[in-house]
């Protein structure tokens, strides 16, 4: 196993889950909850779920489609959300 794969993955998401839709809806459901153990291990099941899910995409795809379009598409979408939550946030202030 890659540590530094893993840890620069881990760095990665969790800064791109800070103060996201889900980390909002797994607060609100926790604050609504008694039980926030049980909304704890739903959302992390979720996040596990979700990135299984991804890796297993990246996997079929990584023998079809070059790396440099994959990492170009990222970047598009990360731009495109970035500058929606711009948007949103000049919006809202």
């Amino acid at each position: 196993m890659d540590l530094r794969l893993v840890a620069s993955t881990f760095v990665a998401v969790f800064l791109a889950e800070l103060g996201d839709k889900t980390q909002l809806a797994a607060l609100t459901l926790a604050s609504g909850s008694h039980s926030r153990w049980s909304v704890f291990v739903g959302a992390s099941l979720a996040l596990v779920a979700s990135t299984l899910l991804a890796v297993l995409l990246a996997d079929a795809l990584a023998s079809r489609v070059d790396l440099r379009v994959t990492r170009g598409l990222a970047g598009v979408v990360l731009l495109a959300m970035g500058a929606l939550y711009l948007v949103a946030a000049i919006r809202n202030a």
